[in-house]
């Protein structure tokens, strides 16, 4: 899909490209670089990116400082990049990323540069926000709303959530998945790892991701192949020494820290035998997109987000005790292991495509160019009283 008029497209909120941390900076390069492709231009806010060239992949990048501590770093960039954009040629359509950011919304309706906000998941459920910290980001929730001209939810539980909890509709737009068709196998033999013969853990330990239940219920079981995590702590060291205190000893468990390397993780990926995915509040979750792009067997948290990506293909735990009987189920049972892990990808590949999202994108970028708005009837939304969980709407991935 390409449209005849060229559009300039600001992409805003991240820490932008080349991306090198997260499911957004993904994103913004994948949907981003295909755009450029398509004739837009592409303008992308970055900040603390090692390169300082102005152009990547077809895309133009402005760089702009922001303040180096977790409460206020998005949002003194994202700051900074509202106040440049009001000052340079009005964008046709405005990508902001992250419900937190919307206080800035306003500084680009007074320029009247269209704008989407992408909502992410329930990023106010996490641990590592205190109570302040989840009040603001409820109450950026529902500014969002009112402001934005458009919302994007990356998931139908996400969307389900919006509609319930404000009566407002979204754009349903996914991410993609890399397709590893060819297994690499750099950096695993040098680990000490066979492939085909570990599980694998990529998260950050934080309470919603459910490491220590892994870990736990994989030190619980009889499990033969090893036990592989990827990820650390920023905000949680008691966290942290939990984990470390239960894998001690256990010389199944390997816990290998960061690795920032993504060659090196799409290795680790495509050579597991499985992906345990504990990730619970957010919506798509590119990290287990990212496993079943690599043709690996899925054992996924219990919610309906990842029900709805896995298509029900996968083995589900809620607790210590499933991981192990999932585990054993997963080293018990090869060949319905080696099935699930190609239906996985076939999912992937068809389902979650990146040139589909750039699609997608650029439709929605064309109807903000047009003057599309949620704005007239979104603009009093309240957030209602009740509690929300996708059970309560019927979510279709439930």
């Amino acid at each position: 899909m390409s449209y005849s008029n060229r559009l300039t497209i600001a992409m805003v909120g991240t820490r932008g490209v080349p991306a090198a941390y997260g499911g957004f900076e993904t994103a913004i390069e994948e949907v981003g670089r295909r755009l450029a492709d398509r004739g837009h231009d592409v303008v992308v806010y970055t900040r603390g990116s090692e390169r300082r060239e102005n152009e990547y992949l077809g895309m133009r990048v402005v760089h702009l400082p922001a303040v180096p501590v977790k409460q206020v770093e998005t949002l003194s960039h994202t700051g900074l990049s509202a106040l440049h954009l009001i000052f340079r040629r009005r964008p046709d359509a405005t990508f902001v990323f992250n419900a937190a950011n919307s206080p800035f919304l306003p500084l680009l309706r007074l320029r009247r540069a269209p704008v989407a906000l992408h909502m992410d998941g329930l990023e106010w459920r996490r641990s590592k926000w205190g109570p302040r910290g989840k009040a603001y980001y409820r109450w950026a929730e529902q500014f969002g709303v009112r402001t934005a001209d458009a919302l994007i939810a990356d998931a139908p539980g996400i969307a389900d959530y919006y509609r319930h909890q404000f009566d407002v509709p979204t754009e349903l737009i996914r991410y993609g998945a890399p397709i590893l068709d060819e297994l690499p196998a750099r950096g695993v033999e040098e680990m000490d790892l066979t492939p085909g013969g570990y599980h694998l853990v990529v998260a950050r330990f934080e309470p919603e991701n459910h490491v220590l239940e892994i870990v736990q219920g994989y030190h619980d079981s009889k499990a033969e192949l090893p036990l592989v995590v990827v990820g650390s702590a920023p905000y949680s060291a008691d966290y942290t020494q939990e984990i470390e205190r239960v894998a001690d000893g256990d010389d199944r468990i390997r816990l290998v820290g960061g690795i920032y390397d993504q060659d090196l993780l799409d290795a680790l990926y495509a050579n597991a035998v499985t992906y345990l995915h504990g990730h619970s509040v957010g919506g798509t979750n590119p990290s287990l997109l990212r496993a079943m792009g690599a043709g690996t067997a899925v054992i996924g948290y219990d919610v309906p987000f990842n029900r709805e990506v896995l298509d029900g293909n996968g083995w589900f735990f809620s607790d210590a005790c499933e991981v192990s009987s999932q585990i054993m189920a997963a080293e018990g049972e090869p060949m319905l292991t080696a099935s699930r892990a190609k239906a996985a990808q076939e999912i992937a590949r068809n389902r979650f495509r990146w040139d589909d999202v750039a699609d997608e994108y650029e439709t929605l970028a064309q109807r903000l160019a047009e003057r599309a708005t949620i704005h007239p009837s979104a603009r009093r939304a309240r957030r209602r009283s009740t509690d929300w969980s996708p059970a309560a709407v019927g979510s279709a991935a439930s």
